[in-house]
């Protein structure tokens, strides 16, 4: 099975990411690229998805992140 991390930044597709066949790798970009996203400024929404080849989610890694938009 190959796995891949799926992002919708602020409504914008992308694969962020291709493993092959290694899982563990997945995992940790999976997790890298959350602390990512939590952590930017510019980051409205997003949405990452750990999928295999058939782009199911692999182990539930499926994260919704939301940032609140401050009006100065």
């Amino acid at each position: 099975m190959k796995y891949a991390i799926i992002t919708v930044i602020n409504g914008n597709f992308a694969v962020a990411s291709e493993h092959g066949d290694n899982l563990q790798d997945a995992i940790v970009a999976f997790h890298d690229r959350c602390k990512i996203l939590w952590n930017a400024e510019d980051v409205i929404s997003a949405q990452v998805k750990l999928v295999d080849e058939h782009l199911e989610v692999v182990m539930g890694k499926s994260e919704n992140i939301g940032h609140e938009v401050t009006e100065e």
